[in-house]
């Protein structure tokens, strides 16, 4: 979406005559990138395809706190990182309550999924991945799988450039370091 696309969307958001079929085509338009990047966090396509329309929920019931201090596609991401954050977190305090829950391990739950496409070595990446702590996975998903750059990501999560890189820089280390202990 151009600039030009994204302010003629923008007004048309805070006009209530037009704010539903604006928010219809920001749905259209950014649906597959958030899905995905949504995806790399909560991992299974279910749970990917849930925490999306809670992005858009969210979204739409806040349109009035889009202040245009940052793009119109940042500020939904941001929504769509915390948001999956938020579950992932929430997931696991349901895991730690649950005696009877059986863990299988991230990698054979991805390849029991029908969704999932990869193989076992992209599967146990994203048992990887998971490890981490939360800042250093979406530091990781948003530059390696999303190919942001670092003034984006700092945009994103408000944070430096410096730190993000050290982030990274840590996330493929234990990566690495959990492969080498699954060969």
């Amino acid at each position: 979406m151009t600039p030009a696309d994204e302010q003629l969307i923008i007004k048309q958001l805070h006009d209530p005559k037009t704010q539903r079929s604006a928010f219809e085509r920001v749905v259209r338009e950014y649906s597959e990138q958030l899905y995905w990047q949504i995806r790399r966090i909560v991992l299974t396509h279910d749970d990917a395809d849930d925490v999306l329309q809670n992005v858009f929920l969210k979204a739409w019931t806040h349109l009035d706190k889009f202040h245009q201090d940052s793009r119109l596609s940042t500020w939904l991401y941001r929504i769509a990182i915390n948001e999956s954050i938020d579950f992932v977190r929430r997931q696991k305090k349901q895991q730690q309550l649950s005696t009877d829950h059986e863990d299988l391990g991230i990698a054979n739950m991805l390849m029991a999924d029908n969704y999932f496409d990869g193989d076992q070595t992209q599967a146990l990446l994203q048992e990887a991945i998971a490890q981490l702590p939360d800042v250093q996975r979406t530091v990781f998903n948003l530059r390696y799988f999303g190919d942001k750059k670092y003034s984006e990501i700092s945009e994103l999560l408000k944070t430096s450039e410096g730190a993000l890189k050290a982030s990274y820089h840590i996330a493929v280390k234990k990566i690495s370091e959990y492969f080498k202990q699954h060969d």
